[in-house]
Order: C-alpha cells, then structure tokens, then sequence
C-alpha cells in the first residue's frame, strides 16, 4: 500500500467531555464495535465494575475516573481507527489540551440530562482555537433527559458551533425505543443488552413504509416522521467541508452503556472524518505525504507496566513512514536515536511494530531522552509548534517522610513531571522542590504514584503563591537587582530556567512596574531564542 493510500485509510481522534458524560463508556463502545474487545468494562454510578480497557493505571481503577491518555487503535471496515481517550476530571485539563495537538478530530460526548457543562465549554474553546473538527455524541438517552432540540439550541448557543443531526432517537428514558440514522436511512431498535453488539438495524428508507410502526409503533412512527421532517425543514444539509474546517458539528444520540447509536457514530465517523492533515513546524508546514518521516512528542508516561518500570514516549507521525531500528534525528538534543522496540496501543496491552504511518500514535521506550514537544525527523532542523503548556494555579512543597527511600522520591517526581501530570521548581537554597498543578487531584495521584510504584513515601504542605512566571531581559543589571530582590521567591524549573513566585497578584503587578525591562511570561512556550536572554 502507498504512503497515500496509508494515509486515506486514518482517522486519528480524541474523545472529550465533561466528567461523568460517559467518555470512557463510550470509547470501550467503540472497540467493541471495532472488534478490538469483546466485553466492555461497564461503568456504573462512578465505580467501575469490570476496569475499563482504557484505565489502566491503578488509582483509575479505584476511583472510576480517567486521569490519564490512553491510546487504542484497530481496524474497522477498511480504516485505521485510532483514539485517544482523555481525562474527563478538570484538574487533568492539560493532559487534555496536549492530546488535542496530536488528533485530527474529537468526539465530544454530553450527558442529555446534564446538558453542556463548565469543561465542555472549556474543551470546544481549544478546539475552535484549532479549527478542530467536531462530532457531537448526546449519551444516556435511556434516561429521563432533555427534549433533543433543547439540547441542539444548547449547544449552538454555548459552545459556539452550529450543528447537524445525522440521527434521532426514537422516545427517551423509560420510552426509548431506539435511533433513526439520517445519514444512511437505517433504524436500530433498543434491546437493553450491554454485553452484546445489537444486530436489530432495518432499512427504512421511505419513514411511511408501515412497517416503522411495526417496530416502534404508532404514537413513535408519527412522531419520528414530524421529527424529521422538522429537521430536514430547519436544519442545512451536511456540509462535509464545513465539519472538517471545524464550523459545523454532526450530532448523533444514544446510550453508549447500552451500545446504542455507537455503531451510526462509528459508521458515519469513519466516512466523513478528516485523515491526516499537514501539520505547522516552526519553519515551515509539514505535509503528510512526504516521504521524509517527522513526529512529535505529546505525552510521556513512566510505569506504564508497573512490573517492568518502563518510560514511554507517545509520538503522533506527522509525515512519511516510520521504520523500526532506523536511526531518526532528536532535534532538541541534536542526536540520532534508534528505536529497536516501538509499541502500538491497545489500552494497556502493547505490541512491537516494524512501521508506521501519518496518523499513528506509537510508543517509544525512552531512558530520559524525551520531553513533551520534542520534535523527531530524518535529520531536518524543526519544531512543531503549539503543546500547550500552563502556569500552574496550586503549589506545595514536596516533603520526604522516608530519608532511607531519598533516591526513589527524587527518580519517582522527576520521572512523573516528565509526563506533564505537574511542574517541578528547586529552589537552590536547601534543595527544596515545589509542585505547582492546575488541580488537587493531581497531589493525590502523585503521592498515590510515589508510593506504589518507586515505593517513595511524602507530603505535601501548601505554599501561599498566587502565579509563578517565567522571566526574561536583556538588561543584566536589572535582572541582577531582581535576583537579589526576590531571591526567596525564585526556583528553577527542568530546564534550569528561573521561576518567579509572586505571593499576590498587586506584588505580581508591583515587580512588572518596578523591573519594566524585564518580561514575565505565564506559559513555559515562551521561544527558545528568549531563554537565552535569561541573564544571571
């Protein structure tokens, strides 16, 4: 097969929502239909029954929640299905944002009875930023929800994207009958069955053939035909090309804990979804079908298997083919580096691969080489640009209760803010290190981390900060004097890069006033060119 036809067959996407939306249900959903599991994990009032595919790590499995990335990936009627489970749970927001660079597409699930919520808000807002094509999933129909069209009206409103129906649903909660497909003209009638893909899809392709009320009967068949007609009437044709540049969001209905509506998804996704596209580097734009291999680094995550303390390195392919045991160029290190063992995904179940292409998500075993935004090629200067990254919002001290375990704490929190879970800052005096997150949870999934996988014991004790910030200038005096001046409230991060803790935002405001001269910079993606202006 040609590099062009390996690239028309993938369609790489997120999966995101608001916590509790039914996210992680419905990936497994999808690898059911994909034929990638054969029995879903089911997930019922936050506690995970059977442990979902997807979560692997153990705190996941406790708590019922994503806190993690997941990649997975399987064949279905032609394609290379590629997904990207993300964290629901806002305090991992930026694992999130970094997952969105690496898609071409997201699935965005709402709750029909919850309707949009505060994280779908924020989530669209990075996907409208990135013209990121849409398809909306309304989940839990065997509830007693929302009226479909209030949730439609909801979502143009809110979230600022006009959508499309491509299926119905036929009644809700109690009276869920089951799902009408706009797009392909078929209907597929509710069983209840969660352990089984449903096989009840008819063919209707004129609504007043009888035998819609046969199935449904008559109160729904009248009903659906209104429906439809109203949505046919009021609602523009599907605009293919307006989806894909992100205007315009295709919406389907079901009940992914029941498999219901998936299968419409999964089928219509795979027709009209974007393959991979041409993605922008810091000197030029890169396109796909080069035969020169690029990829970058969105994700690394140490233990992924607890048993065999390994370091991954999730790379998204951004052009060309990726060979196994090829020598490929580290830009950021300026060194060649053969992978002899590069992984595919499913969930937590991992397997060797000689070659991959645009579109696929591999993992790299990594010794300490990469870090996020890392950019590999076949030996051109480049970077890709825009990994998001974040001022963190909550910061504490770390604190060792074992003097015995010093070494596997310091291993175990370098190596897991490495995978962006947090930031780690030292402060020279004392060698003392401070955690700043965007959320508490993450503290929580770092002492639990700490301690079952490096088998570190430690605390955290709360720091009074407000913002910590990146600073750069070229007046060396006036940096000199600021050093000086704040020199209890500067830590350096990873890079060795000095970090101002301001207590306050008046004494953040009071340092730009009286330092003019020096930049504050709130995001760690400031160029690389302004790092060296760093004077000390």
């Amino acid at each position: 097969m040609t590099l062009r036809e390996e690239i028309a067959k993938r369609r790489t996407f997120g999966i995101i929502s608001h916590p509790d939306a039914g996210k992680t249900t419905l990936t497994e959903k999808l690898l059911l239909f994909g034929g990638a599991i054969q029995i879903a994990g089911a997930v019922k009032h936050n506690k995970i029954r059977k442990s979902a595919t997807s979560d692997f790590m153990e705190i996941e499995k406790q708590r019922g929640i994503s806190v993690a990335t997941s990649v997975m990936g399987f064949e279905y009627a032609g394609y290379k299905v590629n997904i990207l489970d993300t964290p629901g749970h806002k305090d991992f927001a930026e694992d999130t944002y970094r997952t969105l660079t690496a898609v071409d597409s997201v699935i965005l699930v709402i709750d029909c009875v919850k309707g949009v919520e505060e994280q779908t808000r924020k989530l669209m807002e990075v996907c409208r930023m990135r013209h990121t094509p849409v398809i909306v999933f309304i989940n839990k129909l065997d509830r007693e929800g929302r009226n479909p069209y209030d949730l439609l009206e909801e979502i143009d409103k809110e979230l600022s994207i006009h959508t499309r129906p491509l299926s119905w649903p036929i009644g809700i909660g109690s009276e869920f009958k089951g799902v009408y497909n706009l797009y392909d003209k078929t209907l597929q009638l509710f069983s209840g069955d969660k352990s089984r893909i449903a096989e009840d899809v008819i063919a209707i392709d004129n609504l007043s053939d009888p035998l819609l009320e046969k199935y449904v009967g008559e109160d729904f068949a009248n009903k659906l035909r209104e429906d439809v007609e109203l949505i046919e009437g009021v609602f523009e044709p599907l605009d293919i090309n307006l989806y894909r540049e992100g205007y315009l969001a295709p919406v389907f209905f079901g009940s992914a804990i029941n498999n219901f509506g998936v299968k419409e998804l999964l089928d219509t996704f795979v027709k009209i979804a974007p393959f991979p596209l041409s993605r922008q580097a810091d000197v030029r734009m890169v396109n796909p079908e080069e035969e020169i291999f690029t990829g970058f680094v969105f994700k690394i995550h140490a233990n992924l298997d607890p048993n065999h303390r390994d370091r991954i390195a999730f790379c998204r392919i951004c052009s060309g083919r990726f060979e196994r045991n090829k020598f490929y160029y580290h830009t950021r290190l300026d060194k060649k580096i053969r992978f002899s063992s590069p992984t595919s995904f499913m969930g937590n179940e991992k397997s060797i691969l000689d070659e991959a292409w645009p579109g696929d998500v591999i993992g790299l075993y990594d010794t300490g080489n990469f870090k996020i935004g890392d950019t590999l090629s076949e030996g051109e200067k480049l970077q890709f640009k825009g990994i998001p990254s974040f001022s963190p919002e909550i910061f504490k001290e770390l604190v060792n209760k074992d003097p015995f375990k010093t070494k596997q704490l310091e291993k175990g929190i370098r190596q897991l803010t490495d995978e962006g879970v947090a930031q780690l800052f030292v402060q020279t005096l004392g060698n003392r290190k401070i955690v700043g997150t965007v959320g508490e949870l993450q503290f929580e999934v770092i002492q639990f981390r700490l301690s079952g996988e490096y088998g570190a014991s430690c605390e955290f004790r709360p720091l009074n900060f407000y913002k910590a910030c990146w600073f750069t200038s070229d007046n060396k005096a006036q940096i000199d004097k600021f050093f000086n001046a704040k020199t209890n409230n500067i830590a350096y991060d990873k890079e060795n890069r000095p970090v101002y803790f301001a207590e306050s935002a008046w004494m953040l405001q009071n340092s730009q006033e009286s330092y003019p001269d020096i930049k504050f910079h709130f995001t760690s993606e400031f160029a690389a060119d302004s790092s060296s202006k760093v004077l000390q």
